[in-house]
C-alpha cells in the first residue's frame, strides 16, 4: 500500500486535467508497492470540488458538461439559506455532492488502466482560485 498527496492549484470554476499529475504520483505509488495489478483510489478533500474521468481529446466535452452543471444548479437561487462564503458556496456543495469525490481505476501491468481518450478531471465548482488536495492510494 502506497499514498502520495497531489497539490492542485486551480484558476476557478471549472474542469482542470490532473491526469499527468496522477500518472506520475501513480508510477511512484506502485513501484513502492511493488504490484503490477491493483487499484487506485483518487479523493479530493473538498466538499466543493469533485472528481471526474472524462473524455480528454475535445474540449468542447468539457465546457459542454460544466454548461450542462451549471444550468441544474445556477448561481443566486432564492432557495439557497447558505450564503455567508459567498453566492457560488451552496451551488459548489450541490455540484460536488452530485458528482463524486473519489474515482477508482485499475493497476494492470504497473500502470493505470486509463482508456485511450480518458482524463482525470479535478472539477472545481467555486468561482474563485483555489488550492486543492487529492489523496492517491494504491494497492493490491
Amino acid at each position: 500500500m502506497s499514498i502520495r498527496r497531489i497539490r492542485c492549484l486551480v484558476g476557478g470554476q471549472g474542469l482542470h486535467e490532473i491526469t499527468e499529475r496522477v500518472e506520475q504520483k501513480a508510477a511512484e505509488a506502485i513501484a513502492e508497492a511493488e504490484i503490477q495489478e491493483g487499484l487506485c483510489t483518487l479523493y479530493v478533500r473538498h466538499t466543493s470540488a469533485s472528481l471526474i474521468i472524462q473524455e480528454n481529446a475535445d474540449p468542447a466535452v468539457c465546457r459542454d458538461l460544466e454548461d450542462w452543471l451549471d444550468r441544474l444548479v445556477p448561481t443566486g437561487d432564492p432557495l439557497y439559506t447558505h450564503t455567508e462564503e459567498g453566492p457560488d458556496d451552496m451551488p459548489a456543495h450541490i455540484k460536488a455532492a452530485l458528482t463524486a469525490t473519489s474515482v477508482s481505476i485499475p493497476v494492470l501491468d504497473g500502470r493505470l488502466a486509463l482508456g485511450t481518450w480518458q482524463g482525470i478531471f479535478l472539477w472545481e465548482h467555486r468561482h474563485a482560485r483555489g488550492d486543492r488536495e487529492v489523496i492517491l492510494h494504491v494497492g493490491p
